[in-house]
């Protein structure tokens, strides 16, 4: 079976659902606590294993190349200001030279028209797409989502997709699965639909962010018609390699945040920043102050 090396991740949004704040910005560099969001997703594929990184980029995105690129002048001035610890962080979490690469989608023409965008870099193996919207948050003493998604392709090989469970009446605003029987610490997905209408979904679990794809998956995104919203969905692709090779759902039990939604941003801030052990006691108390303040008011 081959090994999962590379991850894709589509970053050439507009971030539309945060304006202005993403008018000159990119999404995926505002912070969560301390670090950019782009940085949690690539934490969470270089823990499962992933070596090689891969950026699908839009215009203004150039920021996003800089940032994981290494800053000579900044790690002098570190250097000079005796800022060791500061330093060490930054070069733990530098990607080698030759591990990143970055293309241009050019049109947003859907998520599946951005993983087409990667086919060249990825060639022909499996390998893994991490939406950076949806920031990943695993249970104490797990390991990440991807970690457990590279876990069970290990066992079943085939296509693995991350899914959680949503109330059944928000089932319209996310892809869903249908559940067939366990594998593994997984189950069969015997169909996908994007965005069922209400009342008419397989099942009430959705399809979270996160993927392991066989490269087959590209010569169906080559000829791929557009479907909802004019965008070429990358649910369809997977509904027509589900007709030649396996699915399997991994059902991911920790929390998750998409911050590329306004409440989802806040909610991830406070959830991180509460599990950090450096910063929970001075934030704990405050926020309660606060809310006490706003229930008074």
């Amino acid at each position: 079976m081959r090994k999962i090396r590379k991850a894709v991740f589509p970053v050439g949004g507009l971030g539309t659902r945060f304006l202005p704040a993403t008018k000159t910005v990119p999404k995926e560099m505002l912070t969560v606590v301390d670090k950019p969001v782009i940085q949690y997703v690539v934490d969470e594929a270089r823990e499962a294993g992933i070596e090689h990184l891969i950026f699908v980029t839009g215009r203004s995105k150039a920021v996003i190349e800089d940032y994981f690129d290494a800053q000579v002048e900044l790690y002098a001035t570190l250097v000079e200001r005796g800022k060791t610890a500061e330093l060490s962080y930054l070069q733990e979490i530098q990607p080698d030279p030759g591990t990143t690469s970055f293309t241009r989608q050019q049109e947003p023409l859907g998520l599946g028209h951005a993983v087409w965008c990667a086919r060249d870099l990825v060639g022909d193996e499996p390998f893994a797409l991490l939406l950076p919207d949806m920031l990943m948050q695993a249970m104490q003493a797990r390991k990440g989502c991807l970690s457990e998604m590279v876990d069970l392709y290990y066992e079943t090989g085939g296509n693995i997709i991350a899914v959680q469970e949503c109330f059944p009446e928000e089932t319209h605003k996310y892809g869903i699965v249908g559940k067939g029987r366990s594998v593994a610490h997984g189950f069969e997905i015997i169909n996908m639909v994007e965005k069922p209408r209400e009342g008419k979904a397989l099942s009430n679990f959705y399809i979270n962010g996160r993927y392991i794809l066989q490269p087959e998956i590209f010569k169906i995104l080559q000829r791929q018609e557009s479907g909802f919203s004019n965008e070429i969905q990358l649910t369809d692709a997977m509904l027509q390699l589900a007709g030649k090779e396996p699915f399997y759902g991994f059902h991911f039990k920790g929390k998750i945040f998409d911050c590329g939604s306004k409440i989802g941003f806040i909610k991830a801030n406070v959830a991180f920043a509460l599990s950090r052990n450096d910063l929970r006691d001075q934030i704990y108390s405050p926020l309660i102050d606060l809310l006490k303040e706003e229930r008074a008011l």
